[in-house]
């Protein structure tokens, strides 16, 4: 990954934090992004090449952030800012927390990619990679709850599928990635990997991203999950 630009949305904590960490160790040029970066002092620690305000819910704040990327070529973007969004049965979901779930972990990684189509253009890989979750497979749902978050990276998976298919023509990979269950604020002290493992079998995977990958869903691991 040395001297690629690369994209990290999400960035101030978790898994985005740590890949910052792990990108930086191996030479790449950091893009950090956070909604609140003057806050986020842990990233800026890190001294990435570039801290930049994104929030990926708010098209205003998803243009001005491509704005200010000028004319920026980027290799690689990881779309993996998120949410958890509510854990509640049927019974006592709240729509408006489902539709806002919808709106972080679809909708605005789409955006973002939108908006940054021509950096990535210009970008030597033009590799998208989205964080998303073994809850978003179908297949794999074998538990109630958690509606929202679970319909929001199905809905992620298939949105990469179809970009795969639309972009992949022009040289792009675009890919879903499940980071594992992850000792992380999202997921509790009783997950059992670190945010230092499951990244760095991340960015193993990123790092070896070709062609022949594009549309398809792996975990950390590098094992491909069902849909």
């Amino acid at each position: 990954m040395d001297k690629q630009t690369i994209v990290v949305t999400g960035a101030n904590r978790g898994i985005g934090l740590e890949l910052c960490r792990q990108l930086a160790a191996g030479g790449a040029e950091v893009i950090a992004t956070a909604r609140d970066p003057e806050s986020a002092d842990e990233l800026g620690k890190l001294a990435p090449a570039r801290i930049e305000a994104l929030d990926v819910a708010d098209p205003e704040s998803v243009a001005a952030f491509a704005g200010a990327l000028g004319d920026t070529a980027v290799d690689v973007l990881i779309n993996n800012a998120g949410i958890g969004g509510p854990g509640a049965g049927i019974a006592n979901l709240d729509f408006d927390e489902v539709a806002r779930t919808l709106e972080v972990n679809s909708l605005g990684p789409l955006r973002v990619t939108q908006a940054l189509l021509p950096h990535l253009r210009r970008g030597r890989r033009r590799t998208v990679v989205h964080i998303s979750s073994n809850m978003g497979s179908i297949t794999n749902n074998d538990r109630g709850g958690y509606y929202g978050y679970r319909a929001s990276k199905t809905a992620l998976n298939s949105l990469n599928r179809t970009l795969a298919h639309e972009l992949g023509c022009l040289g792009f990979t675009c890919v879903v990635l499940h980071p594992g269950w992850v000792r992380t604020g999202m997921g509790g002290d009783g997950a059992p990997l670190t945010p230092e493992e499951s990244v760095r079998g991340l960015v193993k995977i990123v790092a070896g991203l070709t062609a022949e990958h594009n549309g398809r869903f792996f975990d950390h691991t590098g094992v491909q999950l069902p849909w």
